[in-house]
């Protein structure tokens, strides 16, 4: 599901009514249980899409703020936990301060199951230092939030970002992956491993 807001209204360094933004939100599952990635701008369109089903936990990309704006009311609507890189804490920070925290850390290799999938959590940082994508092997599906995009790798314009770092990532956690598998990311275009691999010297050569 794509969800829309608007970033930075009010702040310094952004336009005065802030910056519009469409987020992807995807929700796995079946008809019982369901696995939330990212928590985009509308905590109440993401709750009516898990409806019924037991919410087995939100899963957090990275901590930009239109990933995590609404992941604490989400978390309440929903009564279940978030899990966040600890390298991102600062960027949470940002959006929500230190008085409420994601329940539990993110790591490499962590594994999450619903409706007999299987989500692997891969660090790829670059974008932020905290980003991670989950790939679902078993249905041929790589989340890779804001690290890789049809076209190219995210954004690394920030002081804490580094676009070696994420082309690193890219490499040898994420184009090692099967070239069929579906690349569905943070925003945007859904893409495939094997449509961005012949991409990745070109990358490279125009430093973005």
């Amino acid at each position: 599901m794509v969800t829309s807001g608007v970033l930075g209204a009010g702040r310094p360094g952004y336009p005065p009514g802030g910056i519009p933004l469409e987020n992807n939100v995807f929700v796995v599952g079946d008809e019982k249980t369901a696995l939330i990635i990212d928590a985009a701008h509308d905590a109440d369109a993401v709750a009516d899409a898990v409806g019924e089903r037991d919410p087995l936990g939100i899963l957090l990309t990275h901590g930009h703020e239109d990933h995590v704006n609404a992941a604490i009311a989400l978390a309440d609507k929903l009564d279940t936990h978030l899990y966040l890189h600890p390298a991102d804490l600062f960027l949470w920070e940002e959006t929500h301060g230190v008085e409420r925290l994601p329940d539990f850390e993110l790591v490499d290799g962590a594994a999450f199951s619903v409706a007999g999938v299987e989500l692997v959590t891969i660090h790829t940082p670059g974008h932020t230092p905290g980003s991670v994508s989950f790939f679902a092997g078993s249905i041929g599906t790589l989340f890779s939030g804001d690290t890789l995009f049809e076209g190219g790798p995210g954004a690394t314009r920030w002081e804490y970002s580094d676009f070696t770092q994420i082309i690193e990532s890219i490499n040898s956690r994420l184009l090692t992956l099967p070239a069929v598998t579906t690349v569905l990311p943070g925003h945007g275009s859904a893409t495939t491993i094997g449509a961005e691999a012949p991409q990745y010297k070109a990358w490279i050569e125009r430093g973005w």
